[in-house]
């Protein structure tokens, strides 16, 4: 399997240590990092697929914190830990003692005796999801340091309000892999735009994250939306800063039909305006029914006089010989499907569905392979001995 081992050849070159850290924001992972991440989880893939077993814990936990709904995550989350042989454990707020008014340095310290991850996702509310997770990270530093836990449990950011980092290394993976190597991406263009959507309050860490990550490989990242639907100023400057280091570009335009012009790959994605959202968390915390009514009245009100920022075929044939590569981190708001006006034509989500998916499916090896990274000392010595092995992942 030369494939194979040309992956460890790569991963043995990077200069990195991931043993004991967290997986928060791919801004503070180095490239080696990142592309640790990459070789990782396309060897756990390979491995999978060749029926060899890659359970590396013989016991241990996966706690699942969603504070958010979810379906791809979450079960991505569930997939990536039993791949490597630790048990998921939901954390449901409303059955355990934070619904009395227990404390982050409290739960994060009980719920880690013998647990090896903590998956959080918390994206709903700017200012407060990246905070929890530190916190979280503040009290486990703490328990391990006293001898409270016997070891520290790493965390894995499943979406917070700065970044969506297990969605946009998926995403990541799936352009390697479909332009054939990361090397193929420079020069490359993603529009990473607004798309009209029916419903209000979508977080705005998946395009934040694609901005952030994406200029880091050397790709023209062009960001649009209406006015008023400006991201998090500091995501703003990071995607700058990396377009300028790693030789990417990075613009920012209000018009739709910039950004698809000669786009190689286009991510209509719809997201809460800043404003809408921080209103919206002022309007939770004070449990204002009647204020949060009338902000989605507002919101939706605002939307729609952008209903024609939509993915259309006409607009695809602005982009690069027509062909662009449509993405999307599902669920997609597809007209006359799922609703009467929406992110994309049923037409062009129809036809680049498969590709949706394939895109989707790499998800559970980027968990998989973060969990592995920052829980064993050699990633390489323990892939190795998986391929090594004789023992099948599933008999028959």
């Amino acid at each position: 399997m030369p494939e194979f081992k040309n992956i460890l050849n790569e991963m043995e070159n990077l200069d990195v240590e991931a043993f004991g850290k967290d997986f928060l924001l791919t801004r503070h992972k180095t490239q080696d990092e990142l592309n640790l991440v990459l070789l990782a989880a396309e060897a756990l893939r390979a491995l999978y697929h060749d029926n060899k077993s890659t359970r590396c814990f013989n016991s241990g936990l996966a706690v699942s914190h969603f504070r958010d709904q979810s379906t791809r995550t979450r079960f991505s989350y569930a997939s990536a830990a039993n791949l490597l042989g630790l048990a998921v454990q939901d954390l449901d707020e409303t059955k355990s003692q934070i619904a009395h008014g227990e404390t982050v340095r409290e739960t994060a310290n009980m719920i880690s005796f013998l647990t090896e991850v903590i998956g959080i996702r918390d994206d709903m509310y700017p200012g407060t999801g990246h905070a929890y997770m530190l916190e979280v990270a503040e009290a486990l530093d703490d328990g391990f340091s006293r001898g409270v836990l016997p070891q520290r449990p790493a965390i894995v950011n499943l979406q917070c309000d700065m970044d969506h980092p297990t969605q946009s290394m998926a995403d990541l993976l799936w352009l390697k892999e479909y332009f054939g190597g990361l090397e193929n991406l420079k020069g490359r263009k993603i529009a990473m735009t607004w798309a009209y959507s029916p419903s209000y309050g979508k977080p705005m860490s998946v395009p934040q994250g694609i901005i952030e990550l994406m200029t880091r490989f050397g790709m023209q990242v062009t960001l649009a939306h209406p006015e008023g639907y400006d991201l998090i100023p500091e995501t703003m400057v990071t995607a700058g800063k990396h377009a300028s280091e790693h030789g990417g570009i990075f613009n920012h335009t209000h018009s739709m039909d910039e950004a698809f012009d000669d786009a190689d790959i286009v991510y209509p994605k719809s997201w809460a305006p800043l404003d809408i959202m921080y209103r919206r968390t002022e309007l939770l915390k004070s449990r204002n029914h009647e204020g949060l009514d009338d902000l989605e009245r507002q919101a939706l009100d605002r939307n729609a006089e952008f209903i024609d920022w939509s993915c259309t075929e006409d607009r695809m044939k602005l982009t690069k010989n027509g062909k662009a590569l449509y993405m999307h981190c599902l669920p997609a708001d597809i007209t006359g499907v799922s609703c009467s006006e929406g992110e994309v034509d049923e037409s062009v989500f129809e036809r680049n569905r498969i590709d949706t998916y394939r895109e989707a499916g790499g998800k559970p090896f980027i968990i998989a392979a973060m969990m592995l990274a920052c829980r064993m000392k050699n990633p390489v010595e323990i892939l190795d001995g998986m391929h090594r092995s004789k023992t099948p992942r599933k008999q028959g």
